[in-house]
């Protein structure tokens, strides 16, 4: 499957890079939903994102109070049932911005 370049603008550049990131997060945390505990290795896997993004996912998903450690590998914590209403507010809000700024541009 040949990957298409995505065009990139100055103006969007870094916003485009951080939903990138954003997206990795929410990845990361869904598979390990269905799949916890799970560790790096597992979860890179089924990803397929490199283990060093991987890593950084979960430290940021952990800082967020998202995942813990544990023995066994990262597991959920019960923060995601008051965390992940919020974080999907807040996307809408920013889905809000952007459908402003286009109205501006028509």
């Amino acid at each position: 499957m040949a990957h298409e370049k995505k065009e990139r603008f100055v103006l969007t550049n870094v916003i485009e890079t951080e939903l990138d990131i954003l997206k990795r997060h929410v990845k990361v945390l869904e598979v390990l939903k269905e799949n916890e505990p799970a560790g790096i290795i597992k979860l890179s896997e089924l990803t397929k994102h490199p283990q060093h993004m991987v890593r950084y996912s979960l430290r940021i998903l952990e800082q967020e109070g998202l995942i813990e450690p544990s023995p066994q590998g990262a597991v959920t914590t019960n923060n995601i049932t008051e965390t992940v209403p919020l974080l999907r507010s807040k996307l809408r809000e920013m889905n809000g911005v952007i459908s402003d700024i286009i109205k501006t541009l028509d």
